[in-house]
């Protein structure tokens, strides 16, 4: 991988993952345009040797700078709110995933499959097979359909940790004694990675989250 590569963003496996990459550009037009904006003024007054001490007020420019950031600010607000409704949508008729944290390992419930709760563990790093990921294999993967709206619930059994794949657009909080649920729509099959993003202890960063999107006939096959 690239240097430059290195910072961008994940590909979205979800439709919400893609709006917050269309959410991030749109911001950033806005924060270059008055980088740039501030840069050139603040440059113009550094080298403009013309100033007066008898302006007291200008009215007219007064105006300017207050409609303009007003509208700046609408223009930025408009479609945050509308990704902010995205979140908040839940398929009623996929699966649900239940995720509960652990110190320091996830297990995970599909009351869809009729199987066990089962636990998830990180892959030590001398037991890795070729092509796999340091610090991200898990030894045991949950799966769920593709093309089907399902949603995840979280909980924890100990502290607070936090269920997150930016690939699918998710991150929440597993709180002790509370479900909390996002949905997510993956587009495509594959193998998406994540991590607890909670300062949950001494092994926190040891505690990876990998999902798996399979065809529905591979689903309902287990």
């Amino acid at each position: 991988m690239s240097t430059w590569g290195q910072f961008n963003l994940v590909d979205p496996g979800a439709p919400v993952q893609s709006e917050m990459l269309l959410f991030h550009d749109h911001a950033m037009i806005l924060l270059v345009g008055i980088f740039v904006l501030v840069v050139l003024v603040g440059g113009k007054f550094c080298f403009n040797k013309v100033s007066s001490r008898l302006v007291h007020e200008a009215q007219t420019l007064e105006i300017i700078w207050t409609i303009v950031p007003a509208l700046l600010l609408i223009w930025l607000a408009l479609p945050s709110l509308r990704l902010l409704y995205l979140l908040d949508e839940q398929g009623s008729d996929g699966v649900v995933l239940k995720a509960t944290g652990h110190q320091w390992y996830w297990s995970y419930e599909i009351p869809a499959l009729g199987l066990d709760s089962f636990d998830s563990y990180m892959i030590q790093s001398e037991d890795l097979s070729g092509g796999e990921f340091r610090l991200l294999e898990v030894d045991h993967r949950p799966q769920v359909p593709l093309g089907m709206a399902s949603s995840v619930i979280s909980t924890s059994s100990d502290v607070i940790h936090a269920w997150a794949l930016p690939s699918m657009g998710v991150k929440m909080d597993a709180v002790p004694g509370r479900l909390n649920s996002m949905g997510m729509f993956p587009e495509y099959s594959g193998v998406f990675y994540g991590q607890c993003s909670e300062i949950c202890g001494a092994n926190h960063s040891f505690m990876p989250i990998v999902l798996e999107v399979v065809k529905i006939e591979d689903f309902i096959k287990g």
